[in-house]
């Protein structure tokens, strides 16, 4: 999938059939919308494009205001977003930065200068609730309108419903606030992962093996930064991390603010996926996670974040955790995938 920020960068394909939103999750209803989209592009001979956008406009609205608590809990970084749409046989992605000038952008002039000008859509696949324009004046029937006038198609997909329920993003975030990560893998599709490059942290699985020996001894740590501050999860998860050694990696992850550490740390003031794998291959070495991109299952959520008082009672919570986690890949995991092997025979 070919890869865009902004409208006229170069390569962008001018003529094509489209899609509009910000598809935070890719979640089920997103898939269906998706798998349309690249068969009407291929019926019509031209690349299937969607166009997203970065930060989220509820993101941008909440900040002009001066009200951070209206911007909606993310679900996944770009980067996840970006792999989703391209699993989904999407040719080219348009990321479009959402400031000033787009929220005040007309919504005819949407149509005209985005839509048709610079993307040449012969075809528009939207959501029943699909709005643009400033104020969010534009809806379905403008387009459709324009569409009629104009010459290229345009297209409405109605809720996707999986056992009744509506599936969106909101209930995928609702899901993810409530730990219930079943819920969220039915909402998706797929277990919930966060992916990213693995950095450097403050080397505290490190630290807690040397004082307190046997506590953590082979623990290695993983860190990877949620771009986003406010996401969908948090808490402490049983987790499988795919991208080192060729094997899933189990482990169990720190998602947040990790309350128990100084604000001045490595991380301070910033949301980590902090990943703590139970059993750690040998040929990696010590540093064999540095810098490798990983994907990171969460399986389960065992609590929310707790605050340790001190480097102690913090060891004896990790490992409390990590026993907890070998416990839930022994049973619930072990019979869930003995059920999906008997399913798919």
């Amino acid at each position: 999938m070919n890869i865009f920020h902004g409208l006229h960068a170069s390569g962008v394909a001018r003529a094509c059939a489209l899609t509009i939103g910000n598809f935070d999750g890719v979640h089920r209803g997103h898939q269906a919308m998706l798998a349309l989209l690249v068969n009407e592009a291929r019926h019509r001979e031209v690349p299937s494009c969607v166009l997203t956008f970065e930060p989220h406009p509820r993101d941008y609205f909440a900040s002009v205001q001066g009200k951070p608590d209206l911007a909606p809990a993310r679900i996944g970084t770009l980067r996840d977003k970006l792999a989703e749409l391209a699993r989904c046989g999407v040719d080219q992605t348009v990321v479009l930065r959402f400031n000033r000038e787009l929220a005040q952008l007309a919504a005819q002039s949407f149509i005209g200068d985005v839509i048709q000008r610079s993307l040449g859509a012969r075809y528009v696949l939207v959501g029943d609730d699909f709005r643009y324009g400033a104020r969010r004046a534009g809806d379905y029937a403008m387009l459709d309108a324009a569409g009629r006038a104009q010459g290229f198609d345009v297209a409405r997909m109605m809720s996707y419903e999986v056992h009744g329920d509506r599936v969106s993003s909101t209930a995928v975030r609702t899901a993810l606030a409530a730990g219930d990560m079943p819920a969220v893998e039915r909402l998706l599709g797929r277990p919930y992962a966060i992916s990213g490059h693995v950095v450097h942290g403050r080397k505290l699985g490190r630290a807690l093996g040397e004082r307190h020996a046997g506590a953590l001894d082979g623990f290695r740590t993983l860190n990877l930064r949620f771009a986003h501050w406010k996401p969908a999860a948090s808490g402490i998860f049983v987790v499988l991390v795919h991208g080192l050694a060729g094997m899933a990696l189990m482990g169990v992850a720190n998602l947040g603010v990790r309350p128990s550490l100084d604000a001045g740390d490595a991380n301070g003031g910033q949301v980590l996926l902090e990943v703590y794998c139970l059993d750690w291959p040998a040929q990696l070495g010590p540093e064999g996670g540095y810098g490798k991109i990983v994907r990171v299952e969460l399986l389960h959520k065992l609590h929310d974040e707790i605050k340790y008082e001190g480097l102690a009672e913090l060891t004896a919570g990790i490992a409390r955790d990590c026993e907890a986690a070998r416990q839930y890949f022994a049973t619930t995991y072990a019979q869930t995938r003995r059920q999906t092997t008997r399913d798919r025979i």
